[in-house]
């Protein structure tokens, strides 16, 4: 009987038909040894390292890092604005109405000669703050909803549809007034219509992200794990809707300070001696014909902050898409 031929195959780094492996490297040409170290290091480098810096650069783009700013800075205001103020919020300063940008006055006086730079920095904690706290409410109840909606059975999510889709058939202007006049105009009534206006939206977009999540295969197989819907929703659904629902968040924040400044321009916002910035805009629109200061400074920040956090959503949006393709 013929012996078989012995096929076995020699560790790396042993000798093979008698040739070392420095021998087999020292062989290879020249071009190919020159080309072939640099593979390796390209394959082996470890990846760059950014500083915290760099790091926010490369996450947004341009105009994502001019809305983050002027979204920071306005935040920022509400919280220390008043420390910071020159005067007092109501103290009359001046006996010059309407008056022109000046080193004393750095935005002008208002239609009572009261210093506009600490009219504005003391409304910043009604603009942001009561905006901020109303959106926080109405994404997180319209996300909870719509997340229950999404894993519970049918009946309940048709009672919750049906409730929802009754309140968003109603202007968000149009309850606000009616509310107001029934009951009055406060902080927390305020903060409460705000964000009743707003949680139908917030439901009915986490639900829809809910839902489109529900019918995905890692869901599907925590179902038939027996996982309970408490875990899938918190586990399996949440952490996947968390770009598109900071994204909707951004959205409510804008028009809740849209809403709020427009009832304060109405006069059923934030009542005086407190003023937000639609407050100080209504109160000093007499001086509109010429051109004072005290009209247009709330505007233009009004403006700032709601065009910062439409770059901020933008730049949000573009990331989430860009997961979503990935």
């Amino acid at each position: 009987m013929m012996s078989q031929p012995d096929h076995h195959v020699p560790h790396a780094g042993t000798e093979l038909y008698g040739v070392s492996r420095d021998e087999l490297v020292a062989d290879i040409p020249a071009d190919m040894a020159a080309e072939t170290p640099a593979a390796d290091t390209a394959t082996t480098s470890a990846p760059a390292k950014y500083n915290p810096l760099q790091r926010l650069v490369h996450r947004f783009s341009v105009l994502g890092l001019l809305g983050l700013v002027m979204v920071l800075f306005w935040l920022l205001v509400a919280f220390v604005g008043p420390l910071v103020a020159p005067y007092q919020g109501g103290a009359l300063t001046s006996t010059e109405i309407f008056g022109r940008y000046s080193a004393a006055y750095p935005l002008g006086t208002d239609y009572l000669g009261r210093d506009m730079l600490s009219r504005i920095l003391y409304g910043a904690r009604y603009t942001v703050g009561l905006a901020l706290a109303a959106a926080v409410l109405a994404s997180v109840i319209g996300t909870f909803f719509g997340l229950l909606a999404a894993v519970s059975g049918k009946w309940v999510d048709e009672v919750l549809s049906r409730l929802f889709d009754a309140l968003i058939s109603i202007p968000s202007k149009v309850l606000a007034l009616v509310v107001i006049a029934a009951f009055g105009s406060s902080i927390p009534m305020l903060t409460t219509v705000a964000a009743l206006a707003y949680i139908p939206g917030a439901f009915r977009i986490s639900r829809s992200l809910a839902l489109n999540l529900m019918g995905l295969e890692y869901v599907q197989v925590a179902r038939a794990r027996g996982e309970g819907l408490l875990y899938i929703a918190r586990v399996e659904v949440l952490p996947n809707m968390i770009h598109p629902m900071l994204a909707d968040f951004g959205l409510r924040f804008v028009f809740i300070v849209l809403l709020l400044s427009g009832l304060s321009f109405l006069g059923l916002g934030v009542q005086p001696p407190n003023a937000d910035w639609g407050s100080l805009v209504r109160e000093n629109i007499g001086g509109l014909s010429e051109g004072a200061p005290a009209v247009l400074m709330p505007a233009v920040a009004i403006a700032t902050l709601t065009i910062g956090m439409n770059l901020l959503i933008d730049n949000l949006r573009r990331r989430s898409r860009s997961h979503g393709d990935a």
